[in-house]
């Protein structure tokens, strides 16, 4: 993992300190369909050919045109001084003039490779910067993000000398920022007039072929991805079908979309409050075994909060356990376990889409702010390959069924009707994972908790999870007639035909 971090660092490196675009401003002739070539994969061409043409100087006159070649040698120049920089502070120096050309040669090919295979990133940028998002910005997104964001809006609209400029004033606040530094480099290499050096079919096919390149530009798919397709105003993702306000904020994870998504619970509901970039498993989704680098998909809470001081560097700014494997997850048979939302290294800002070894894992000052949040026991977390968005209506629609076998289930009870409140129980039921025989000794336990009292349950949630089967998580308080408080329970509910029934029952306290 380590290496492969350092792979993408070096390369970004590497590019934003020697990438050059060689996009002539000039008319094409016959036999030149290599340069052609070139320039289609040039994201700036691609993306906003007004603003590449104009700074290369193409469609300008007058003063305009004298001002426009002006700003190009200063920009050669400065250049110029960045390259004499980093030749300077490179380990050795050629030992010759011959060996100096050929590394200034072999610079240039790389350099032009480099902004030819990393095209689509701007390129991708600049057409979501053209689509306006369908519910508005990102919901309080991490400020590099944000900045990342408003710079392709910019060159999506042609304006790519103020993109520059947010180019790198976000370069210099975040220098592990190795996708920021990449769109960097490619906006850089745009002010700089083109040279007559012409890089190798080779050496562009091998930086397209890239594993960090690839990484990176996925990275930027999946962050633009949020921008333009934002959740439907007044909807929640379809597991929260109800909400105690006991929990003041729920996270939602879509793998899709590489995107963790923070909401306010209040008694009005549901709020998106703020979304972010994640990374999940190397390997993908849908944990099954230990070590098979997927992050599980399921219903979750948060267990406890690790101290950054406790873990190595490698977590960043913290660590938030979940409780995978939940019960369901064990009924399946599914192993492993130590699943968090933590952060990243020092040295690195982000990590690729498909990254951790199962982990959901957040850009170290995203993760600040979620642990200024979350609840210990309290905060759910749903991981899922991708979100379903539904309206309150909806989500109230589909808890009629569990609120029935709920009500159906505290009337059994209240009875002492043992044979009807058996029926809401699986016979391989489980309670804090003891067994029990058939379901009779917890329908006794019941049975003489209740004593006939009539129960007042509050606080109630409904947490809804259906791949193969159809389970529902349901956490509840109960106080009973003439006290004053009670016990506080999870159940886990798998529904059968029309039918729900008890698999699993945990009581918190």
């Amino acid at each position: 993992m380590a290496h492969s971090q350092g792979k993408r660092r070096r390369l970004v490196a590497d590019i934003v300190r020697q990438g050059r675009l060689q996009t002539p401003p000039f008319r094409l002739r016959g036999g030149q369909q290599f340069v052609a070539a070139l320039m289609t994969a040039s994201a700036l061409m691609l993306a906003a050919p007004g603003a590449a043409l104009a700074s290369n100087g193409s469609g300008k006159a007058g003063a305009g045109a004298h001002k426009e070649k002006a700003e190009k040698a200063k920009a050669k120049a400065s250049a110029g001084n960045a390259r004499a920089a980093a030749r300077a502070g490179a380990a050795g120096r050629p030992s010759s003039i011959k060996e100096a050309r050929e590394s200034r040669g072999a610079r240039g090919r790389k350099g032009v490779a480099a902004a030819a295979a990393t095209s689509a990133t701007v390129a991708t940028a600049a057409r979501a910067g053209r689509k306006p998002a369908s519910t508005g910005a990102i919901q309080e997104a991490s400020n590099a993000e944000a900045r990342l964001i408003a710079v392709y809006e910019m060159f999506g609209r042609g304006q790519t000398r103020p993109a520059l400029a947010k180019a790198r004033d976000l370069v210099r606040d975040y220098p592990n920022f190795q996708l920021a530094q990449l769109v960097y480099g490619d906006l850089l290499a745009a002010q700089v007039p083109p040279s007559n050096a012409l890089p190798d079919t080779a050496s562009i096919a091998k930086m397209r072929g890239n594993p960090a390149m690839a990484e990176l530009h996925e990275e930027s798919k999946r962050r633009l991805q949020a921008l333009r397709e934002r959740p439907p105003a007044n909807t929640v993702p379809s597991q929260f079908l109800a909400l105690s306000t006991r929990s003041r904020y729920a996270i939602a994870v879509d793998a899709s979309r590489s995107r963790l998504y923070l909401f306010e619970n209040s008694d009005k509901g549901l709020k998106l409050t703020a979304d972010y970039y994640i990374s999940v498993g190397k390997s993908g989704t849908d944990k099954v075994t230990e070590g098979d680098a997927r992050t599980p998909l399921g219903v979750y809470y948060i267990t406890s909060s690790l101290d950054p001081k406790s873990l190595k560097d490698f977590y960043g700014a913290g660590a938030l356990p979940i409780n995978y494997p939940n019960p369901y997850d064990v009924r399946r048979g599914k192993t492993g376990g130590g699943i968090w939302l933590h952060g990243t290294p020092p040295q690195q800002f982000a990590r690729a889409p498909l990254a951790s070894d199962g982990c959901v894992v957040m850009a170290n000052p995203d993760l600040k702010q979620l642990l200024r949040k979350v609840q210990i026991g309290a905060t759910p977390v749903v991981t899922a390959r991708s979100l379903q968005w539904i309206s309150q209506p909806q989500a109230e629609k589909e808890a009629q069924s569990i609120t029935s076998a709920i009500t159906g289930w505290k009337d059994a009870r209240a009875s002492g009707n043992e044979a009807q409140l058996k029926k809401f129980y699986l016979p391989d039921f489980q309670r804090s994972s003891k067994k029990t025989t058939e379901g009779i000794s917890v329908v006794d336990d019941e049975v003489k908790y209740a004593q006939g009292k009539r129960v007042q349950f509050k606080d109630l949630s409904y947490l809804h999870w259906k791949d193969g089967d159809d389970t529902m998580v349901v956490t509840f308080g109960e106080v009973f007639e003439g006290e004053k408080s009670g016990r506080s329970r999870r159940q886990y509910w798998l529904r059968q035909g029309t039918d729900w029934k008890l698999f699993h029952e945990e009581i918190l306290g």
